[in-house]
């Protein structure tokens, strides 16, 4: 039963799929936030949010950041399309100048996405050489101007992921004013990374890491504005520091412990989301990877983009690194995504059967 809802989750709505990638597809999915997972650069891209659908139904699943004029100027179908079973889904836009946020944002709900989400986060020095990302924390009257254009433009929801903080303009006042500025606009939904970034200094792994994490300012935001859906993020390494915040803000993000151990997603959807059903196992969502994977290789997909986000699926246990030698090599050997898995979850039973022994 379990392998078949995989299956389903490929073979079902085979219209949708083609109607989705021609950009005509409609939201389809009501959105709770209590439990997402990070718009992550070179890591969430379409391979990984469908690989990471088939261990939770209901999480929501943020896009890599795409910046506005990929999508304004670009090709919007190589930048937008996804697969239905990704719902609920969001696309995380980069972009300060309204006219083009507004652009990209009608695209992105052309495309049936659940929601557009503004980067105010990104430390990265290309994206503050463009004038977004983390440096708009400065310029909180520009960011209401560019959310203001993206909410007329759109009826589905848009919403603002955001640091506490940049350089010297890091005190809690400055938050506030900030989030209080940007909520005059229509904003009523913030995804709060609890650091401050440093836009200069420290490279954007370092941004992530090095900052200290305050849980308690990101908390006083929601005290202060009760009316304001809250999510908190940074740091948050598995389920059970997911269901601490929500005691005092409205949703908790979880980034690259998701990526890395994805599997701690298995039962998310019983423990936040009332789901009846048992996840599935490893084993199954391994090969109902597989279908996905021989799809997209008919298109010329190379296999190696789409093994890469699968490496960690069994982190944690005695046949891990047997999982992953055998994907990263047979990858670049092989063509057949069945072939490649298969072989990958053997090495996983022999692993397994040397540890018991």
């Amino acid at each position: 039963m379990i392998a078949q809802t995989c299956r389903g989750l490929l073979r079902g709505r085979p219209h949708s799929v083609r109607v989705a990638e021609r950009g005509q597809h409609k939201p389809m999915t009501a959105i709770d936030r209590r439990l997402s997972v990070a718009p992550m650069m070179d890591w969430t891209d379409r391979h990984d949010r469908y690989f990471l659908r088939l261990i939770s139904r209901r999480v929501l699943l943020y896009s890599e950041m795409v910046p506005v004029g990929a999508i304004v100027h670009g090709d919007r179908r190589r930048f937008l399309a996804f697969h239905p079973a990704e719902h609920p889904v969001a696309l995380q836009l980069g972009g300060a100048e309204p006219d083009d946020l507004a652009r990209a944002a009608e695209a992105a709900a052309a495309f049936g996405y659940d929601e557009v989400n503004l980067n105010v986060g990104c430390p990265s020095p290309r994206v503050q050489k463009a004038s977004f990302g983390a440096a708009l924390m400065a310029e909180p009257q520009r960011v209401a101007a560019g959310f203001a254009a993206m909410r007329r433009a759109v009826g589905v929801p848009v919403t603002v992921k955001t640091r506490t903080g940049i350089d010297d303009l890091d005190s809690y006042d400055h938050l506030r004013r900030f989030v209080e500025t940007v909520a005059g606009a229509g904003c009523t939904t913030f995804i709060i990374h609890a650091r401050k970034a440093w836009l200069s200094g420290l490279s954007p792994k370092q941004n992530r890491e090095v900052p200290p994490l305050d849980y308690p300012r990101v908390y006083r935001l929601k005290v202060d504005f009760p009316e304001l859906a809250i999510v908190i993020n940074g740091g948050i390494a598995d389920l059970d520091g997911a269901q601490r915040h929500l005691g005092r803000v409205d949703g908790a993000m979880l980034g690259r412990a998701a990526y890395q151990s994805p599997y701690i997603l298995a039962e998310a959807d019983r423990r936040f989301f009332a789901a009846c059903e048992e996840p599935p196992s490893r084993q199954e969502v391994a090969r109902a990877f597989i279908l996905y994977a021989e799809m997209r290789l008919a298109e010329g997909v190379p296999l190696k983009s789409m093994t890469r986000h699968i490496l960690g699926l069994f982190n944690g246990l005695p046949g891990a690194r047997a999982w992953r030698r055998t994907l990263s090599e047979q990858a670049h050997r092989s063509d057949c995504p069945s072939e490649v898995i298969e072989q990958a979850l053997a090495a996983v039973t022999a692993a397994t059967t040397r540890h018991a022994a």
